[in-house]
């Protein structure tokens, strides 16, 4: 079984307990504008160009085989409309001027890091969590890689923006021991016009997921102008109160730092003038989710 990574970062404190491994699938079917992992939102593995680290060596123009490298007055251009991501450039890029990002792995090769950080779950309570970009749309990996762990006792966590069909988020239940989900905004209207799609179906899947033994923690990203009212955080936060099996209500506060990676893709970065929230108001909303009944 295969599947396309991101990244596996190791001795992750923030995606769920303990200490964890986060392994980050490639693809979302979201398009938060703010999103802060724009390398994952695209299935398909991706170049990234940072002109900043090029020593202008011309090894990548020798190297692609689609003249996608070009060096003009000492300058490096690379032309992304004729570039297949086949990664022939990266491979011998070592100032990382040019790097691939999406790489096709099978379940063995991502357990085998796993278990290089299996003594600080016992010792933690952590576990392996898979995030992305959006994990259920490889459904048949994120599941595989589950079923590996489970085999080996190790404990195991979902990020979801759970945008699916109920039978879809279903499947990957019996494989999971907690479930941390996004609900961005409470408004149908305004939750399409910030992330492309409407929140319906999202919201239903939330009220399943509280309906199941398992644990489940929902998220909201404050971002300015889009979420940060209190009215927007009491409402979001009264619907999470309903939830039976809810654990936590966490407010996570935007930041502004994935400029540079939709720099490398060629992406515009829509909030880059955002400024984050202060931890005054980052607390007045804790505060406001917390009167609501969601649990801190």
């Amino acid at each position: 079984m295969q599947g396309i990574i991101t990244n596996i970062q190791r001795f992750s404190i923030h995606d769920g307990p303990g200490i964890r491994t986060t392994v980050f699938l490639k693809g979302c079917n979201l398009r938060c504008f703010w999103c802060h992992n724009p390398e994952d939102i695209r299935p398909q593995p991706e170049i990234q160009f940072f002109p900043e680290r090029c020593i202008t060596c011309g090894v990548c123009v020798q190297r692609c085989p689609n003249d996608a490298h070009a060096m003009r007055n000492g300058i490096h251009i690379y032309l992304r409309d004729r570039c297949t991501a086949c990664g022939a450039c990266t491979e011998t890029c070592y100032a990382g001027g040019v790097v691939r990002v999406g790489k096709v792995v099978d379940v063995e090769d991502v357990m085998a890091e796993i278990r290089q950080d299996a003594p600080f779950y016992a010792s933690s309570g952590g576990g392996v969590t898979l995030s992305g970009g959006e994990p259920l749309l490889q459904l048949d990996f994120a599941q595989a890689i589950f079923r590996a762990c489970r085999a080996e006792g190790i404990h195991t966590a979902i990020e979801t923006a759970a945008n699916f069909p109920w039978q879809r988020v279903e499947a990957i239940l019996p494989y999971v021991d907690l479930v941390m989900m996004d609900i961005k905004h409470i408004d149908s209207a305004r939750h399409r016009e910030v992330t492309g799609v409407p929140n319906e179906r999202i919201l239903e899947n939330a009220r399943r997921l509280g309906e199941q033994s398992l644990p489940l923690i929902v998220r909201t990203p404050v971002i300015p102008g889009v979420n940060d009212s209190a009215e927007v955080i009491d409402a979001i936060a009264a619907f999470v109160a309903g939830l039976p099996n809810v654990i936590h209500y966490e407010l996570l506060p935007y930041h502004p730092m994935a400029q540079s990676k939709y720099d490398s893709l060629d992406l515009h970065y829509q909030a880059a003038d955002l400024i984050p929230p202060s931890k005054a108001q980052m607390a007045a909303l804790a505060e406001v989710a917390l009167a609501a009944g969601a649990p801190a």
